[in-house]
């Protein structure tokens, strides 16, 4: 079975930083690429970050220079390092697969506020 868990998410004031995870089983994790994508209330879900085997990243331009996406493969693991947070990065962060069948996670939020 395929599970993505993301974990680190919570509450941060403007300015701060949170540091996200996705655990990975169920499928090769080392050949797709993982991305994290987010939903904020009354928006329609968006992709943040992306990357692949390579290690090849791209963002959003709305997090570029602030947030930064890893891959441990040994840990089966990618993460989203989240710096400058804004109120408008409050959404529900969630992990996903590509290049094959695509799983997702459950999510987990994330609030930017004084």
């Amino acid at each position: 079975q395929v599970h993505l868990v993301e974990s680190g998410g919570g509450l941060v004031q403007p300015g701060g930083s949170l540091r996200l995870s996705c655990a990975a089983s169920g499928f090769t994790f080392s050949t797709r690429a993982m991305s994290w994508n987010r939903q904020a209330p009354g928006k329609e879900r968006e992709l943040v970050a992306i990357i692949f085997s390579t290690g090849e990243t791209h963002y959003a331009d709305s997090v570029k220079g602030r947030f930064t996406i890893s891959r441990d493969n040994a840990k089966n693991s990618v993460y989203l390092q989240m710096n400058s947070l804004k109120s408008e990065d409050t959404a529900v962060y969630s992990c996903k697969t590509w290049s094959g069948p695509e799983y997702w996670g459950q999510g987990t939020q994330v609030t930017v506020s004084s």
